[in-house]
């Protein structure tokens, strides 16, 4: 890995640490607790609390909604059923975990991973104040995910994956641990094609989940690489100019599905 790339790694840790102690501390702060950015809402798109409905804010304690400053709300989306496994990449202070937990209920489980110690100690805090049982919080990478092949129904995130510094990566895992027929349901902030990754980088930072969001097609072409189908990417809310929130679908074929061992890391075991 790249100097540039670690350090916008560290970069990302950092405010991600920082916002898990505003919260743990002081209730207040641009909390990335949602596996979220902390976006600047120039152009009246929501972000954050403002896009759970009041009944969703209501199953949770009030430091994990504080602590949500994604760009979409992916359980939304993801259609999820009782008995199912859900996996949250990025999962921050685990408001889309714990809600998660909510719809599959004592028969299903769900996952939340996240790199920052401070995010995942309140993540744990917030699952024990709603009584959520049925949750594992797990350390580590989004490009290294700590779970077997074939494991996950369902993966989510929050506006998390346009901050990777290797998207192909986290694509190919998310094929890696999904089973056949799983499906991905995830909120991100995705460019228009005509713009340029240096037209981005003139919208935001990186950090800011600007810089480093991937355009539409590059999005499409990067999970049906991965092994992923019928991929939909559609725009919710636009957050700077020719960029927006955005919800993308795709379904791990359950056939006919190409050999990835050449992208993807070993199956990886791991847990809680």
């Amino acid at each position: 890995m790249s100097t540039s790339a670690e350090e916008l790694r560290e970069r990302v840790r950092a405010k991600y640490a920082e916002s898990a102690r505003a919260v743990a501390d002081d209730g207040d702060g641009c909390g990335c607790g949602s596996g979220g950015c902390c976006v600047d809402n120039t152009d009246g798109g929501k972000f954050g609390e403002a896009l759970y409905a009041a009944e969703q804010r209501g199953e949770l304690p009030d430091a994990a909604v504080l602590a949500s400053l994604g760009c979409g709300n992916p359980t939304a989306v993801a259609d999820l059923h009782e008995g199912e496994v859900v996996l949250d990449l990025g999962s921050g202070g685990g408001i889309d975990v714990i809600l998660s937990a909510r719809r599959v209920g004592p028969t299903g489980t769900a996952y939340g991973l996240d790199m920052t110690d401070e995010m995942l100690a309140l993540a744990r805090q917030n699952a024990h104040d709603a009584g959520a049982q049925n949750v594992h919080f797990l350390k580590g990478l989004i490009e290294q995910i700590p779970l077997p092949a074939d494991s996950v129904d369902v993966v989510i995130s929050n506006c998390v994956i346009n901050l990777s510094t290797d998207k192909p990566a986290v694509m190919a895992e998310i094929s890696r641990v999904l089973r056949p027929g799983g499906r991905l349901g995830v909120s991100d902030i995705v460019a228009e094609d005509s713009l340029s990754p240096e037209e981005r980088a003139e919208r935001g930072s990186d950090v800011g989940c600007i810089a480093g969001a991937l355009s539409t097609s590059e999005y499409r072409a990067g999970l049906e690489a991965a092994g992923l189908e019928d991929v939909s990417v559609v725009f919710t809310h636009q957050v700077a100019d020719g960029m927006h929130g955005a919800i993308i679908r795709a379904v791990k074929a359950t056939h006919g599905t190409k050999d990835l061992a050449a992208l993807q890391p070993a199956a990886r075991s791991g847990c809680c």
